[in-house]
């Protein structure tokens, strides 16, 4: 007859393993969003390097996720494994600058001939009248752009001192006080708007990249250009973007 001690041993055996099989499972399930999250990251970001540190990362995170959940306590695992992944992410992300100090002056310029232009003319300027406004090439411009993207990453997780470009993009608690919930709501009748005063290029590429979840190679394969180019359009979407919304 098996000990009351023995069949104690037996029972936390089965429950380890079957845990672990538990564990096995979500890590194999969620390894893909890992993948996703990178990639989207990877827009702010111009190494490969970068993106391989990301992923590692991540699966890191998604491996101590699986580890520390608790079904009795926490939400559902994909939802879970989500905020650790991207936690781990930002956290390697968290000690790199990536955007120069000499950056910050030409950006400010930039966005003050940008709202200088859209006042004068009442529309939002194209990215080569930005240019010749502020005296820069096509592709300085574009690798301004570039710049600012990755400041306002950094920004909106609270990774530079700077004031957040974009931090009310944010996604808010589940059940925000009433006057939170108003104030969402005018912030995303005012993104709508702004959007909406883009340049119709500017438009396409946002809606494919944020509402059908396109990657960048295949914006590049809808619209007929190239990856590095769609690189550059959503840098300068994002900038003009933010511009109207600070």
């Amino acid at each position: 007859m098996l000990t009351k001690a023995l069949k104690a041993q037996i029972s936390e055996a089965y429950a380890r393993q079957s845990r672990e099989a538990d564990e096995e499972k979500w890590i194999l399930e969620n390894l893909p969003m890992v993948s996703r999250m990178a990639r989207k990251i990877a827009a702010y970001l111009t190494r490969e390097a970068d993106m391989e540190d990301m992923i590692s990362a991540g699966t890191l995170g998604l491996v101590r996720a699986a580890r520390a959940y608790d079904p009795d306590k926490d939400a559902e695992f994909g939802t879970y494994a989500y905020i650790r992944i991207r936690g781990a992410i930002i956290d390697e992300l968290r000690a790199k600058s990536f955007v120069p100090p000499t950056v910050h002056k030409q950006l400010r310029q930039i966005q003050d001939a940008c709202e200088r232009m859209t006042a004068r003319t009442g529309r939002t300027p194209s990215d080569a009248e930005l240019a010749r406004e502020v005296g820069l090439s096509p592709e300085q411009l574009y690798r301004t752009f570039q710049q600012a993207r990755k400041q306002q990453f950094l920004s909106i997780h609270g990774l530079t001192g700077d004031s957040p470009v974009m931090s009310s993009l944010v996604p808010v608690d589940k059940s925000p006080l009433p006057d939170a919930q108003m104030e969402r709501k005018e912030l995303m009748a005012r993104m709508a708007g702004a959007i909406r005063e883009l340049p119709e290029r500017d438009r396409v590429l946002l809606l494919l990249y944020y509402e059908r979840d396109l990657s960048m190679k295949e914006i590049a394969e809808v619209l007929e250009i190239t990856e590095s180019r769609v690189s550059q359009l959503h840098a300068g979407a994002l900038f003009k973007l933010s511009v109207k919304l600070r």
